[in-house]
């Protein structure tokens, strides 16, 4: 029992090593990628490719979860908001909810998801049939051709994702508030403009291009490092939609902190 307690400290040491190294690499990894992207000629075709992929596995996926989703915050509020007498502010409490936080993070969790775990199983399946290695060995850094653009094509997807989710969670509220609960079109979509600001969409929107790096650079970094043979690759898939949640949700609440200072609410 003394000698386990003695190596407690040194395995706490080594896994907290083990973290900033992985930390650091993984911007490298970001960074490098961002590295060359002036040079567009070299990655149009796979940031194409990429587009088209991620929007279409994510687009159908994206709507059923926001539909639902802002008919649960509208019935919710609605409910809260009939006992207080307030029914007309529900439609401006779902929209700056929609807008400022669900919209944002159900984008970047769906692209980590969806199309995440698929670009960490494609460069882990590369890294065990030693495609990295052969790029390298012909002069083409991997990094350049093959995370580049998956870099600029998940931050793109997940802000028209971000516009999906706000439009399909309005939707779905104003169905559930204006139909179901009988509050008046008007009454529902007045109360936003008292809440909002167009500073609110721009920061939504720049959350969502950050998340959508940060999605893409974590599923690049765990399939070129993942171990070989497929287990590898699966345990490489479940780290790097772990990973980016964490980090996404850390990120999302500096970049919510730090706007709230700059950009106080109205009220």
């Amino acid at each position: 029992m003394a000698l386990s307690l003695s190596k407690a400290p040194d395995l706490a040491r080594r896994r907290v090593g083990r973290a900033l190294d992985e930390t650091g690499l993984l911007c490298v990894t970001l960074l490098e990628g961002l590295r060359r992207t002036w040079d567009v000629r070299q990655w149009w075709g796979e940031f194409v490719e990429q587009c088209w992929f991620l929007a279409r596995v994510t687009s159908i996926p994206v709507m059923l979860i926001a539909v639902p989703l802002g008919a649960t915050i509208s019935l919710q509020v609605g409910d809260i908001a009939r006992q207080l007498g307030a029914q007309s502010g529900t439609g401006a409490l779902l929209t700056a909810a929609m807008i400022q936080q669900v919209a944002p993070l159900a984008a970047a969790l769906l692209v980590s998801g969806v199309g995440g775990s698929a670009i960490t199983a494609d460069m882990g399946a590369r890294n065990i049939r030693d495609e990295l290695a052969a790029m390298e060995v012909m002069g083409i850094n991997p990094v350049h051709r093959l995370v580049t653009p998956r870099l600029w094509a998940a931050s793109m997807v997940s802000g028209l994702l971000c516009s999906v989710v706000i439009l399909a969670g309005v939707l779905g509220g104003y169905y559930f508030n204006v139909i179901q609960q009988g509050v008046s079109p008007g009454a529902f979509f007045d109360g936003s403009t008292t809440l909002l600001q167009f500073s609110d969409l721009v920061i939504t929107l720049f959350k969502a291009w950050v998340f959508g790096f940060i999605a893409a650079a974590v599923a690049c970094y765990m399939g070129m490092n993942c171990d070989y043979g497929p287990v590898g690759v699966g345990r490489a898939v479940n780290r790097a939609v772990v990973v980016t949640s964490i980090v996404v949700f850390a990120t999302n609440y500096i970049l919510t902190m730090i706007y709230q200072v700059l950009f106080p609410p109205r009220f």
